[in-house]
């Protein structure tokens, strides 16, 4: 097995991870490491698939079958990304409002008592555009620094 394909998406997420974790911190105006995880800019899983596509389109071909599996898999993981996964986060949203209204409403609640949920899920058009020209990038990163 060649080990790029290994590597692509380990490398992807890990150079991805501190980019999200700094432009989130900028915006915030502090470490925002609270904001770590689902959502942001740029997409991880966008990112991921789309470097697999890339390396596969540069190594093997884009006539290739796995390409065409690779390609199919970037579009179920951005179509995920962005309604899917928003709509979670809404949900998420209506509950923990639901919560807090219930809270301050029943005796002896203490309003703490709820688990508060996630809101921030899914990801912009633009936090996947992203997503997919880091991706690329460090597709033909691979690419060029693992060359057969």
């Amino acid at each position: 097995m060649d080990l790029a394909y290994l590597l692509t998406p380990v490398i992807t997420w890990t150079a991805v991870g501190p980019i999200k974790f700094l432009i989130n911190s900028a915006k915030a105006r502090r470490w925002a490491f609270n904001l770590v995880g689902n959502g942001g800019f740029p997409s991880n899983h966008s990112a991921v698939v789309s470097s697999m596509a890339t390396l596969i389109a540069l190594r093997e071909g884009m006539g290739h079958p796995a390409f065409g599996v690779a390609v199919a898999l970037c579009f179920i993981v951005i179509i995920d990304a962005n309604s899917l996964r928003q709509h979670v986060g809404r949900q998420a949203a209506a509950i923990n409002r639901l919560a807090q209204e219930g809270a301050g409403a029943q005796d002896g609640k203490q309003p703490g008592a709820h688990t508060w949920l996630r809101e921030r899920m899914g990801h912009t058009v633009v936090e996947i555009i992203g997503g997919l020209c880091t991706g690329i990038a460090i597709g033909h990163l691979v690419h060029a620094l693992f060359s057969r």
